[in-house]
């Protein structure tokens, strides 16, 4: 008796439903459509080939990037002065970066159209949202990174997750940088590392990660050396936090940055600093910490890599897009890519296939031969490469660093 009537609501309820469907399917198909779906994979067809009239791009470089890339900007406004007027470039630090943009962006005042960063300041800003998502999202402006990249730049691009574009790579680190004349036998594992630091108080030196290269790589390289469970994931380093948290104690306090490091080494405040292979070769070219003094290796030893990438701020409008995306693809051509060899200050530095050292300028052979380590050519071949930590896994790093070894060091 009851079949009937329940037959006929659900029938009423599916009719219901079918029309509720139907009607949300025409607000869809008649209303604004551009807001309702998500950004198309072709950005870039909305961004002219050029902009419409030469642009002043205002560039923040983080990472210590200028080195390398400043022949290229400088190759860009000659070759293209229909594009670029000028480039402007500034300096800061990694932890500067991201409260700075953001800070412009939501007062709708951006001031800076490009930034030159390694993976801290990239990873800061892609935990905020800072940054424009490039790659798929304007490949029509861009190289075919999967054509020209070298195998070890492709596996770092991956980090970007699309909003940084590579532009240079290292094997980077972690190394030991010593004065062979105080340190006569090198500490060859992270055990003797650990006694030499106590039996010589505060001669062993490295800056805090957030802010340094060869501090970041060091921290992310222990948890290989010491045999952490799972060196990609800080939260399950018990040895790594264990060992430098025992090491603070015997340090000096921590600088803000790489640069104080190489004076000190240099000057005879300590004796041994970490250090990856750019920062080796280049403060010896540049006559900041001497030429005979060496690096060295600890057991089980993995290269943690580094990359430096461009990323561009939401906010900046088409034409300073446009030219931003024209030098972008110009800085990949392997003429340019060259220029990172400059100083060996991100050894060897070339993130494209192809590019050898007989190809950048006479000034940078001659420094590179000078300079660079024959012994590096075996240390790259045969030994592990991993990439750094992603964004998320990075920033959490140097906040677990902060409490379990910096908060330690200032007690």
């Amino acid at each position: 008796m009851t079949s009937k009537p329940l037959s006929r609501l659900r029938g009423r309820r599916l009719v219901g439903v079918l029309a509720v469907a139907s009607l949300a399917m025409g607000v869809v198909a008649c209303g604004a459509p551009e807001a309702q779906k998500p950004e198309t994979s072709d950005s870039g067809a909305a961004i002219p080939d050029k902009p419409s009239s030469p642009q002043t791009i205002n560039i923040i470089d983080v990472a210590g990037n200028l080195q390398l890339s400043q022949g290229m900007l400088d190759d860009f406004t000659k070759a293209h002065p229909d594009i670029v007027a000028k480039f402007v470039t500034t300096k800061a630090t990694a932890p500067e970066l991201a409260p700075k943009i953001k800070a412009e962006q939501d007062a709708g005042r951006l001031d800076i159209d490009m930034v030159l960063t390694g993976t801290d300041g990239l990873a800061a800003g892609i935990s905020q949202n800072l940054w424009y998502k490039l790659v798929p999202d304007y490949n029509s402006k861009l190289p075919k990174f999967a054509d020209i990249y070298t195998d070890d730049a492709k596996r770092m691009s991956e980090l970007g997750q699309g909003f940084g574009i590579l532009t240079a790579q290292m094997p980077a680190g972690p190394l030991i940088f010593y004065n062979p004349k105080t340190v006569t036998t090198p500490p060859a594992t992270a055990e003797e590392l650990l006694a030499w630091a106590k039996a010589h108080p505060k001669k062993f030196e490295y800056a805090r990660p957030a802010n340094s290269g060869p501090g970041r790589t060091l921290l992310m390289g222990l948890p290989y050396i010491l045999g952490d469970s799972n060196p990609k994931d800080p939260k399950t380093w018990d040895k790594t936090w264990a060992y430098l948290a025992d090491m603070a104690a015997y340090q000096p306090a921590f600088p803000g940055g790489t640069t104080q490091t190489m004076k000190d080494l240099a000057n005879g405040t300590v004796d041994i600093v970490a250090v990856v292979s750019g920062w080796d070769v280049n403060t010896r070219a540049l006559g900041t910490v001497p030429a005979d003094f060496k690096i060295g290796t600890l057991k089980g030893f993995h290269w943690v890599m580094d990359a430096h990438y461009a990323v561009i701020p939401k906010g900046v409008d088409k034409d300073k897009m446009s030219a931003i995306l024209n030098y972008l693809k110009f800085a990949m051509e392997p003429k340019e890519q060259a220029h990172n060899f400059t100083g060996g200050y991100f050894y060897p530095g070339p993130a494209v296939k192809g590019v050898t050292l007989d190809m950048a300028p006479p000034k940078v052979q001659e420094q590179i031969k000078q300079f660079g380590r024959p012994e590096y050519e075996d240390l790259i071949k045969n030994n592990p490469k991993e990439t750094s930590l992603p964004a998320e896994a990075q920033v959490e790093a140097f906040s677990l660093w902060d409490q379990k070894v910096g908060a330690v060091a200032k007690k």
